[in-house]
């Protein structure tokens, strides 16, 4: 059975072209399909903050960026010989503090900016876990190793969830009352927490979600997890770890995708974008050869050709 026949596909405004403005937001998931959008060559922003898993940080992110709220030092903290911030995925720590500061308010400034241009706005939920930090009572995008009794573990609610939401939505549409709003509930399965625990997390999230979008305009919902738990239910589709969707499973979401949130006229762009990529990575057997230089003349054409239409393209 496709699932894609049940989406309601009236709840999307418009499909993604080469004229559109795409940002992911969300868990690991949001930045496999983002590497989709970034290898196309479509105009992209991924996960400024990094992964963000629950709701509530990517609630308190968006917060930040829209309301034009920055961080201070206070807000930084020392562990492990780097500087990090409870806000952020580790990523973004570093062992200088003030460029730890400076990327974070770069961070925010650059993603209300992005958000003002944007078409389109993905955000991929991972789990409905969360972390409270016990001695500031307030949840953490990412516990930094920190040890563990210095948190509580809470599964938030569906009303909780729901509010998280709905205000995501209000600071987005805040900024751009124009954007799109896709969701997706993410295929990872968190293993850590508990197979039954993850099976909680996510009927919490999918509730939730379908509650907002019911009450919302202009919000849509693909259905990356259903997906994989159900057309691609085998595990020759997860990596070696049995947990994450392998890149068979990521190119056949994607192609799901695809099909009813791309453009006609993208998808010819996005042959010829392949093409050049599939040149780039070719080795020559002699690449002293006038083959391999006449090889080479004809792809620069190719990304001459491609990138007088869009300039915003860089191979």
């Amino acid at each position: 059975m496709n699932l894609l026949t049940k989406i309601p596909l009236q709840s999307w405004q418009s499909r993604i072209d080469y004229e559109s403005e795409v940002l992911m937001l969300g868990s690991c998931f949001a930045e496999n399909i983002g590497e989709k959008f970034e290898y196309y060559k479509f105009i992209n922003l991924i996960n400024p903050f990094g992964i963000l898993f629950h709701p509530k940080a990517i609630e308190t992110f968006l917060w930040m960026a829209t309301q034009e709220e920055i961080y201070a030092e206070t807000d930084l903290f020392f562990h492990n010989e780097l500087w990090h911030c409870f806000d952020a995925h580790s990523s973004l720590s570093n062992s200088n503090p003030k460029k730890l500061l400076s990327d974070l308010n770069n961070a925010l400034a650059y993603t209300k900016e992005k958000l003002r241009s944007a078409t389109h706005v993905f955000i991929t939920l991972g789990t409905a876990w969360a972390y409270r930090l016990k001695s500031m009572d307030m949840f953490v995008a990412n516990c930094h190793k920190i040890p563990q009794k210095e948190f509580a573990k809470a599964l938030l609610s569906i009303k909780e969830i729901n509010q998280c939401l709905h205000n995501c939505i209000h600071f987005i549409k805040s900024v751009n009352p124009d954007i799109e709003l896709i969701f997706t509930v993410s295929p990872v399965r968190h293993s850590k927490d508990g197979f039954v625990e993850n099976n909680r997390s996510k009927s919490h999230l999918i509730t939730a979600l379908h509650q907002v979008i019911e009450a919302s305009d202009h919000v849509a919902y693909f259905p990356s997890y259903e997906i994989m738990m159900d057309e691609l239910r085998d595990y020759r589709f997860y990596d070696t770890d049995m947990i994450h969707p392998n890149i068979t499973a990521i190119q056949y979401i994607w192609e799901r995708f695809s099909e009813i949130g791309i453009s006609e006229n993208a998808k010819k762009t996005m042959r010829e974008v392949e093409e050049i990529q599939k040149g780039l990575t070719h080795r020559a057997f002699n690449p002293a050869s006038k083959q391999h230089a006449s090889f080479l003349k004809k792809l620069e054409g190719k990304k001459e050709q491609l990138q007088a239409t869009y300039p915003f393209m860089s191979f």
